[in-house]
This record gives C-alpha cells, sequence and structure tokens, in this order.
C-alpha cells in the first residue's frame, strides 16, 4: 500500500494536470456568465447597483452626447455581447477587445469620480471602489483567455514549460 507521501505527487499531478486542461476553459465560461448576468441586469432601470455612476461615466466619456437611458442600454447590450462571445467561444478576439476597452470605461470612476469611489483618497475605497477594482481580476482572467487564441494552452509539466520557454527566447522576434 503506498503512504500518503508517495499518493500526493500524483494526486497534485493529476489535479494540476486537469487545471491546466480546463482552467482556461473554466475561465472563460466564468467570465462570460459575470458579463452576460451583469449586462442582462443593466436592462432593467434600477436594478443594477453600479447603474447611476455607469451611466454618469457614459455621460463623461461622451462629452454629455449619451444620455443616461441610452448609454445604460448601449453598456447592457455591449456587456451582454462581451458575454455572449466568451460563452459561445466565438469571434474571441474582438469580443476581448470589446471587453478591454469596457474595463477602461469601468475603471474610470476611479479617477473621474474620486470623492464616491474612495472612503479616503486613494488608498480606501469606497464599496462603489472596492466593486470597481475588483475588476483588475477580470481584466487578469481576460488576459489569460486571450493567450489562447492562437491556439496555446497552459502546461502543467514544468520540464515541458521550461523547454518550451527556452524554444521561444531562441526563436526570432
Amino acid at each position: 500500500m503506498p503512504s500518503l507521501a508517495s499518493a500526493f505527487p500524483r494526486t497534485d499531478r493529476r489535479v494540476t494536470e486537469w487545471m491546466a486542461k480546463h482552467g482556461t476553459d473554466a475561465t472563460r465560461i466564468a467570465l462570460g456568465l459575470v458579463f452576460l448576468w451583469f449586462g442582462f441586469l443593466k436592462f432593467f432601470p434600477g436594478v443594477s447597483a453600479e447603474e447611476s455612476l455607469a451611466t454618469r461615466t457614459m455621460s463623461v466619456l461622451s462629452f454629455g452626447v449619451i444620455p443616461p437611458g441610452v448609454s445604460r442600454t448601449l453598456l447592457a447590450a455591449w456587456e451582454c455581447a462581451i458575454g455572449v462571445g466568451l460563452l459561445t467561444n466565438k469571434a474571441l478576439r474582438f469580443t476581448l477587445l470589446l471587453l478591454f476597452v469596457q474595463m477602461l470605461g469601468t475603471l474610470l470612476p476611479l479617477v473621474v469620480f474620486p470623492h464616491e469611489t474612495f472612503a479616503r483618497i486613494p488608498f480606501v475605497p469606497s464599496l462603489q471602489g472596492q466593486f470597481i477594482i475588483k475588476n483588475v481580476v477580470l481584466i487578469g482572467a481576460a488576459i489569460l483567455v486571450g493567450g489562447t487564441v492562437r491556439g496555446g494552452r497552459m502546461i502543467a509539466d514544468p520540464h515541458a514549460a521550461h523547454v518550451a520557454e527556452r524554444i521561444e527566447e531562441r526563436a526570432p522576434s
């Protein structure tokens, strides 16, 4: 009977291989669900907690040209399109472009409305500021997903990863 010490490395390797194989797709699907869900809520006035801040940010970005009702619907459709693109894994490059542009707009209130997004500027975010700052995690997840659009994938085997890294270093730019 194998000891726990000898069984753990095999278990660790199997779990790590499973995560490497499925992690990017799981991240893409999770991102898709978040964007679709939050975008869908914005179609209904007064339902999204961030509606006011989002529409005021859109007003700033459009120099007041886009009224709040239109910006809310536009943002809802934009986020739903990102969600659907991520969930279906179709037009992923375009979907990620939409996501990164949307994320820039999402982070803007930290600069444009600091008295609402920070309890003490610039180190103590308000609840709204915390909600915005967590988008850094979404950006990181989108970067991970984007790293696979050309067919790449995560590698669980450290030896294979080091070999691939050495090959990349020697390849002409």
